[in-house]
C-alpha cells in the first residue's frame, strides 16, 4: 500500500548544516512532524548530536522530497519559565488549527515524559504555550478542528509494562479541552492486539478528516526477546462525530522495516510515522479520496524516509481489516 520513494532516505545526518558547535557532525535526524502550507511542505526535524542532545530544526520543500534545512535551532519562547529541568524536546507533531500551526512535543523531564504545546505562524518564531499533560504521556496529536465544541487530542498514556523497565503503552486515548491548555481524558480509542504486530501502539501524524471518518495513522510495536522490538505502521478510522468510536483498522501493517536503512541504525527495525501531507483537500476540509499522500517517517532512529499512497488506499486498507 505504501510505496517507498526511490531517493530514500531523503534526509540523513549529512543533510544537517554544521551551523554551530551543537550541530557539528551530528549522529542522526529522524521522527519529523510535517504539514503542507500553501505550496510548501514544512518539516520539524528531531536531530541528535554526538552528546546525545536533542535539537529541533525546520526544513522546507516544494515537492516534499528535496528539503532545505534551516541552520538555526528552534527555540520556544517562554519555555524558560518551566521550573523543572527539561532534558529533551522531541517528536514534534504539527496541526493547522484556527489558522495557526500548533506543535505538540514530547518532553523528557525530571518527573517523566510530558506533552508540551507550542505555536507558530511562520515557522520562524515559536511560542511555548505550556505543558498539557499531568501524567506520563507521549505521541500527542491535535485534531485539526473542534468536534462538538471541544478541542480533541489523541495521545498515549505511558505505563511501566514490567517492574524496572521503561514505560510504554498499549492504548491510544482521546482527550478533550475547551482551551487547548487543560485536558480531560475521555477514554481509550484503540488498543494493542496481544501476540500480533501491534501489541503496543501510539498515534502517528495528526488525524485527517475524510468522508469515511477521521483517518489516523499509528505505530505498532511487536515486542521480541532481548528487547528487539519491531516498529511498524497501521491505519484506523474514527467516527467523524464521535472520534472515541473506532470504525475500522488495518488488519496488517501497511509499512514495516525491510530496507537496510530501516533495519540498521541507532534503534534497529523501526519505521515511525510522524508527518502526513495530504496534497488535495476539498473546500469543506475533507481529504479527497484520490489525493496523493506523503508520509515522512523516522527509520531506525537514524534517518528520514518517505512513503507515498492515496487517501482512498488508506481507507480501503482500514475497511478490509477489522475493528476492535
Amino acid at each position: 500500500m505504501l510505496k517507498r520513494h526511490p531517493l530514500n532516505p531523503i534526509l540523513t545526518r549529512e543533510s544537517i548544516p554544521a551551523s554551530c558547535p551543537e550541530l557539528t557532525d551530528v549522529s542522526a535526524v529522524f521522527n519529523p512532524g510535517a504539514i503542507l502550507a500553501g505550496d510548501t511542505v514544512h518539516l520539524l526535524l528531531r536531530v541528535q548530536n554526538r552528546g546525545r542532545e536533542t535539537i529541533l530544526l525546520h526544513a522546507h520543500s516544494k515537492d516534499g522530497v528535496g528539503f532545505i534545512v534551516d541552520p538555526d535551532p528552534i527555540y520556544f519562547e517562554g519555555i524558560e519559565g518551566i521550573p523543572e529541568t527539561i532534558f529533551h524536546i522531541y517528536d514534534p507533531r504539527i496541526t493547522r488549527l484556527n489558522g495557526r500551526f500548533y506543535i505538540v512535543v514530547a518532553m523528557d523531564m525530571e518527573s517523566g515524559c510530558r506533552l508540551g504545546l507550542a505555536v507558530t505562524d511562520d515557522f520562524k518564531s515559536y511560542e511555548f504555550l505550556g505543558i498539557i499533560s499531568h501524567d506520563d504521556n507521549r505521541n500527542g496529536v491535535l485534531f485539526p478542528e473542534m468536534v462538538n465544541g471541544k478541542y480533541l487530542r489523541a495521545d498515549r498514556p505511558n505505563r511501566p509494562l514490567q517492574t524496572g523497565n521503561p514505560t510504554s503503552g498499549d492504548e491510544i486515548w482521546l482527550s478533550s479541552s475547551i482551551d487547548l491548555k487543560d485536558w480531560i481524558p475521555v477514554g481509550p480509542v484503540l488498543r494493542g492486539r496481544n501476540h500480533y504486530w501491534d501489541e503496543l501502539v501510539g498515534a502517528g501524524p495528526p488525524p485527517v478528516k475524510t468522508e469515511a471518518g477521521w483517518l489516523l495513522l499509528y505505530h505498532g510495536i511487536a515486542p521480541h526477546f532481548s528487547s528487539s522490538n519491531i516498529y511498524q505502521v497501521g491505519a484506523a478510522l474514527l467516527d467523524l462525530d464521535d472520534p472515541s468510536r473506532l470504525i475500522a483498522r488495518t488488519r496488517f501493517n501497511i509499512l514495516e522495516p525491510r530496507e537496510l536503512y530501516e533495519m540498521v541504525g541507532q534503534v534497529p527495525n523501526v519505521v515511525f510515522p510522524g508527518g502526513m501531507v495530504v496534497w488535495d483537500m476539498d473546500e469543506d476540509g475533507f481529504a479527497k479520496s484520490d489525493s496523493r499522500v506523503s508520509i515522512h517517517y523516522g527509520a531506525a532512529d537514524t534517518v528520514i524516509g518517505l512513503a507515498e499512497t492515496t487517501i482512498g488506499e488508506l481507507i480501503d486498507g482500514c475497511r478490509t481489516g477489522t475493528a476492535g
